[in-house]
């Protein structure tokens, strides 16, 4: 995501750039790829994964497009970020403190889970307390 949102054009060759830098981790050969219905991500897919099925539906990408919302948001607030290292800052400082707040949910009981996050607003309120050197 923050390749795309930091780049000047979205064409095949930024495309293939992406999808490269996806690739260059990974152990195994992904079985299917899901993208948006942006034109230069066919023609990139087709060119570095011959094999793998590329599926482009409204729907199917849903679950990708709400992992980055807050980001999306945060962007589209700002009209673009001004420079990959602005975004870099900003989503370093962002997923740490998101997390804070969002234990992970399904491991936990009720009890448990307002347990958690009574300690965790009283951490935050300390910090926010705490007097400005």
């Amino acid at each position: 995501m923050l390749d795309i949102l930091v780049q000047s054009e979205r064409n095949a060759k930024a495309a293939k750039r992406f999808f490269r830098e996806l690739l260059k981790g990974l152990r195994y050969v992904p079985r299917v790829l899901m993208t948006d219905k942006l034109a230069s991500y066919g023609v990139a897919a087709r060119e570095l994964m011959a094999s793998v099925e590329h599926r482009r539906s409204k729907y199917l990408n849903n679950r990708v497009e709400n992992s980055h919302q807050p980001t999306s948001t945060r962007e589209w607030l700002m009209q673009r970020f001004a420079s990959p290292g602005q975004a870099q800052r900003f989503l370093f400082a962002f997923s740490h403190i998101r997390q804070h707040f969002r234990p992970r949910r399904h491991l936990i009981s009720a009890p448990q889970w307002r347990h958690e996050m009574t300690n965790r607003f009283a951490v935050c309120d300390e910090i926010n307390a705490a007097p400005v050197a």
